[in-house]
């Protein structure tokens, strides 16, 4: 439904209300599912009408779309069968119990057994857990406090909670504009008309007189307000081009309605017990802006549009612990909320000492660990974190005196001491970008380690350089800079070319926060009079004046996924003040507490994992969880802090670096930043530099975004998306003992690793597809004959994780609904289809296809929630966007990609390059491009902005093999994003993607069995890769050398060593780089771990000419093939 349509529904919603359709008004808002009437649902709770309570949620949400919506459904439930057992109404407690209540026993079997166990005590308040419960009245009231909070909380209810701020009777008023426009239109208007219907259009009878006035007061529609003009956006007089239409980012903020905060609550754990206290529930994660999708079922043919959208949710997984609990807890809204979580940065991990004091900070958005600092005497400093080397420092000076103005050189002459303002790297990190407290900013290329080029100075105002961003309007990167000159100038980064000026502040420009939404690029500026506002590339004026809370120094940033705005300012008071804007109507929507009553400088701030927001204040650095003002937590470092310290998290937010006192730069890490600093501790300088100077090459040719990912993702063989938070990285072993020969580990029996084939209460000829879960605490398959298998590693003594493990068998899960996940087969012969899936990045949802319609599943319920896309073509690969969970790649078996918009059930772009059907799909959420390969061997990179084919090429195959047999090429991104795996049954290699370059190959010989499929471990050093003859291979995939081989007798019986029996599938733990598992041609799983004693698979291969890295020239199919050990 349209945005005007929309509206459209609101302004019948006011005219049903004052003409008083009471039900009318309430069965539209359940129907359109727009306005959730919070005082109406209150009243109904209040009396007790259950079933119209779950009717009028029914509008909105359903028990099983997320944790919150589940606990909603719960505790109405929950309240109605205590009632009826309070009453002693039995009957009526059972029917509740066996139609309401057992839908959660899929959940928590103990729980509504506890809750049936009811049904036998004289009175329910003997169980220890309702002792408390009062009468009918006070338990509803008590209820409803929690509902609500569950409600304001529920992603599902964003924007539903309040009703749009209109005039009285906004419905009649146009109609009456309408109408006055029709009269005006008549030929022989005629006085005081007589208007007696609106099915038709308005027309006065035969002349009378003289021409009439407008039906300003006609009877049955009321006065007609007077005419108001209305101004173009963007022009400034008389002839003026036109303006480009405001984006809809933009558009509220040419007013300023009111805003109403939004407060936040766990949905918590289901139980038996009363509400539970929001303070002490865990913090939930950030809900996406996009509703999540709500699903037909699963005979519906394809997803129909529905009138209330919503798409497929990041909310976490149901699977969350779901037993009772009870938590200690403290009355919502005073003083911190919460305990500090354990993925908040707070232990001190690296002091380093810079030599002056740093102004600014900056991580590498893909070598996250390199860390770029500007200070107060014009240094710049380049770290590498984890080794604690200095790897560049240079003192500021001006590259060429010659080109610069007049002004400039009289203001270094009057004062030669210059302070950076701001360092910041490019999206891919191969520029960064330097802005000076005089006139110039100066931009270096970055090609690794300590080679730092310089690359354009530009003389850009006059006065100080506040700010500096990077952007790509048009595709084209450019540097944007702002400064005291009170303007805005955007400069093309490759030749400093000026492109626009943005003129319009009345005091100099503090910062600038570019971004784009809906494909429209903008820019946000703030100035030193508070003013906020908005342009967009045309040279058309600003489109938003607007006043930021504390009206002096303010900055602006999107949470990591560009979904959610905030801003941080420091009055010249020292009153500092967060913010998050509701963008639609340009108004805060909530103010964060927590600052000191007066801060001693200027308040920074920052952003991470689309969750919290961090700011230095009062020698400390201060956290909030987004959907929640009061403050999480406050830690002072140690101690040593500045009194307003400058903080810069890394992409991934598992390090932050504060500055500190005495030119100290703290950094601080949370465990999973410890461990990526603990990797570098065991790696050579020598090993180290190569690796980045491989990214950084691969950057500085790459086709640069203007947006960030919140996470860098590995795009696995199978089509999930990996979100790299608790990888916990191989630590790289390299031996200095010359005399020590290496020797390749060979794996030929059982004792020599771990491996557990897993249990099998459901026999499957072969299995097609094979991931682990994103958690690492269960596996999924898909098998030849379209069912799904998933087994479950619980939580013990003996795995006090919960996660995968060889050493302890899994259970083979399945709801107690006895249902399957089964897919839609193929008409003809299911067993020749090609089956594909795609698990979502929070284990919630599979889509799925077996040759027939794709299917989507809920993880939790194994419930069929939508089928679409019916062969022919039928489906053969399948890849969620890395930002955008209802985008999806989806590759056919008619040689096209389709981008398809589950939101919208519309497919948006169809890609066209292969000559036989897809069979790997990847994205680089850095590059922004995604990777196709085909059945025919070719390799294609598409640009995700536009969709069009960037580069293709043809993947060589050894001479003599005929090219007509179709065999399965896939494709999988490195951790750095920028290099990914091919692997066909000939051959594995490496390609850096801008140029889409061989960097490395590793061919099977002739006479060796092909290769069946291979991953990257979850931190990218090593390649699993299995064989058609059971050999199982793992290679460094710095150099594709072969340093472990698992032989069949090593995992599989003596009945079936000399057997068929071989892997097909073969998946990567996402967090532990040593664990694999293989999917076999006769339907089993085993999951492999090296021997506890060794901790590793095998040793690497000494580096050929003294490196070992991925960078070095790719050799050619013959010499590979003869100088590293075969299988």
């Amino acid at each position: 439904m349209s945005s005007l349509s929309r509206e459209l529904v609101f302004l019948i919603l006011q005219f049903l209300d004052e003409e008083k359709f009471k039900e009318t008004v309430h069965k539209l808002e359940q129907e359109s599912g727009f306005f959730f009437n919070m005082k109406y649902f209150e009243d109904e709770v209040h009396n007790g009408n259950w079933d119209e309570v779950e009717k009028y949620l029914s509008g909105f949400t359903k028990v099983d779309d997320n944790r919150y919506s589940m606990k909603i459904f719960f505790e109405i439930r929950k309240q109605k069968y205590l009632e009826a057992l309070d009453k002693h109404d039995r009957p009526k407690a059972v029917d509740i119990l066996v139609k309401d209540l057992k839908v959660f026993s899929t959940f928590n079997e103990e729980l509504f057994k506890e809750i049936t166990q009811l049904l036998t005590l004289e009175n329910f308040r003997e169980n220890e857990q309702l002792s408390k419960y009062g009468d009918t009245k006070s338990a509803r009231a008590i209820m409803l406090v929690e509902l609500k909070k569950l409600i304001e909380a529920n992603p599902l209810f964003r924007d539903k909670l309040q009703f749009p701020t209109l005039r009285n009777s906004r419905l009649r008023t146009l109609i009456n504009q309408s109408l006055n426009w029709q009269h005006q239109l008549c030929k022989n208007p005629r006085p005081n008309p007589d208007i007696k219907t609106l099915f038709v259009d308005h027309s006065c009878g035969p002349p009378n007189g003289a021409r009439a006035p407008s039906p300003v007061n006609n009877p049955l529609l009321g006065g007609l307000p007077k005419a108001g003009g209305f101004p173009p956006l963007g022009a400034h007089g008389p002839f003026q081009p036109t303006a480009s239409p405001v984006p809809t980012p933009l558009a509220g903020w040419m007013s300023s309605p009111s805003s109403v905060p939004h407060p936040a609550v766990s949905a918590g754990a289901i139980a038996l017990g009363g509400p539970s206290i929001p303070a002490a529930l865990k913090h939930p994660r950030t809900p996406p802006t996009n509703a999540a999708l709500d699903y037909p079922s699963a005979d519906s043919e394809h997803v129909s549009k529905r009138t209330r959208p919503m798409g497929i949710s990041d909310e976490v997984n149901l699977g969350v612990n779901m037993l009772p609990m009870s938590f200690p807890g403290q009355p919502h809204g005073h003083g911190p909320a919460f305990k500090a979580p354990d993925d908040l940065p707070k232990t001190v991990a690296r002091t380093l000492t810079q030599g002056s004091s740093p102004m600014s900070m900056d991580f590498h958005p893909i070598k996250q660990t390199l860390l770029l600092v500007g200070t107060n005497v014009g240094d710049i400093g380049l770290w590498e974190v984890g080794s604690r080397e200095r790897l560049v420092q240079k003192t500021f000076k001006v590259w060429d005196l010659s080109k610069c103005s007049m002004p400039l050189q009289a203001a270094l002459v009057k004062e030669p001491v210059v302070s950076v303002n701001r360092v910041i790297w490019s999206p891919d990190g191969s520029l960064f970008g330097v802005a000076y407290s005089r006139h110039i900013v100066q931009l270096y290329s970055y090609h690794g380690g300590e080679d730092m080029r310089q690359h354009l100075e530009i003389d850009a105002h006059v006065g100080g350089v506040n700010d500096i961003s990077f952007s790509t309007p048009n595709k084209q990167l450019c540097v944007i800079t702002c400064g005291d000159d009170k303007t805005i100038k955007v400069w093309d980064a490759a030749t400093g070319v000026k492109r626009h000026t943005f003129e319009g502040h009345e005091a100099p420009v503090y910062s600038v926060c570019p971004h784009y939404k809906e494909n429209i690029q903008f820019i946000f500026s703030t100035a030193l009079d508070g003013k906020i506002k908005a342009w967009l590339y045309d040279n058309m004026g600003s489109r938003v004046d607007y006043d930021a809370p504390g009206r002096w120094c303010t900055t602006m940033a999107y949470s990591a996924d560009g979904t959610r705005l905030f801003s941080c300012g420091t009055s010249k008071d020292g009153e500092s003040y967060i913010v998050e804007w509701n963008e639609s109507e340009g108004a805060v929507k909530r103010t964060y507490q927590g600052f000191h009553k007066r801060s001693l400088g200027v308040v920074q701030f920052d952003t991470t994992k689309n969750r919290y927001l961090a700011a230095g204040d009062d020698f400390s650095i201060k956290f909030w969880d987004m959907d929640t003002v009061q403050l999480l937590t406050a830690i002072d470092g140690d101690g040593g802090l500045q009194a307003s310290p400058r903080i810069r998290f890394n992409k991934e937010g598992s390090l932050l670096a504060v500055s500190g006192n005495e030119n100290v730069i703290k950094v601080m890490a949370n465990s999973d930043g410890l461990r990526l600093l603990h990797t570098f501790e065991n790696i050579s300088s020598e090993t180290s530099k190569p690796a980045i100077n491989s990214i950084a090459a691969a950057a500085t040719s790459a086709g640069l975004a203007d947006r960030s990912a919140n996470v860098v993702s590995i795009q696995g063989m199978n089509g999930d998306s990996r979100n790299m938070v608790d990888v916990k990285p191989v630590i790289t072993e390299e031996s200095n003992d010359k005399s020590k020969i290496w020797k390749l580990t060979e794996v030929s029996e059982p004792s020599q690793c771990r491996s557990l084939r897993l249990p099998e209460n459901l026999r499957v000829a072969k299995i097609s597809r094979l991931i682990f879960t994103n958690s690492g605490n269960a596996i999924l398959a898909l098998a030849s004959n379209a069912i799904h298998l998933l087994w479950k590693w619980q939580r013990s003594d003996r795995n006090a994780t919960g996660k995968a493990t060889a050493s302890l068998p899994p259970q083979q899960w399945q709801p107690s609904s006895g249902i399957l996940m089964t897919n839609d087969a193929a008409e003809s012969n299911p067993e020749e289809a090609v089956p594909c899936f795609a698990l979502s990045k929070n284990d919630s949802y599979v889509m799925s296809a077996s040759g027939g319609k794709i299917s989507l599943f809920n993880m939790m319920t194994f419930k069929t929630m939508a089928t679409f896309m019916p062969p022919p073509p039928a489906a053969t690969f399948l890849a969620f966007h890395p930002q955008d969970n209802n985008i999806i790649a989806i590759g056919m078996d008619d040689s096209t990609i389709q981008i398809y918009n589950v939101r919208v059930d519309e497919v948006k772009s169809k890609l066209k390059g292969h000559s036989k059907r897809i069979t790997g799909l990847a994205f680089s959420n850095v590059l922004n491009v995604l990777v196709s390969s085909g059945a025919d061997a070719q390799l294609c990179v598409w640009n995700t902005d536009g969709w069009e084919k960037q580069r293709s090429k043809v993947l060589p195959l050894p001479q003599g093999r005929p090219n007509t047999a179709p065999s399965d090429t896939r494709v999988q991104f490195h951790q750095d994003q920028a290099h990914f795996l091919v692997v066909h049954e000939t051959q594995l290699a490496i390609y850096e993607t801008t140029k889409l370059e061989c960097m490395k190959q590793w061919p099977v010989r002739e006479s060796s069995a092909p290769i069946t499929h291979a991953t990257f471990s979850c931190d990218s050093q090593l390649v699993y890769a299995s064989f058609m003859d059971a050999t199982i291979c793992v290679f460094s995939s710095a150099n594709l050398r072969l340093r472990c081989r698992v032989n069949p007798s090593a995992y599989l019986p003596a009945s079936l060593s000399n057997s068929n029996v071989h892997p097909l599938v073969i998946a990567a733990h996402p967090q532990e780089p040593n664990m694999f598992a293989v999917g076999l041609s006769d339907g089993g799983v085993h999951i492999f771990e090296p021997v506890e004693s060794e901790g590793k698979w095998g040793v690497a291969p000494p580096a050929e000419n003294g490196s070992a890295s991925g960078a070095a020239a790719a050799p050619s199919v013959g010499a590979s093939a003869s100088d590293q050990p075969q299988r």
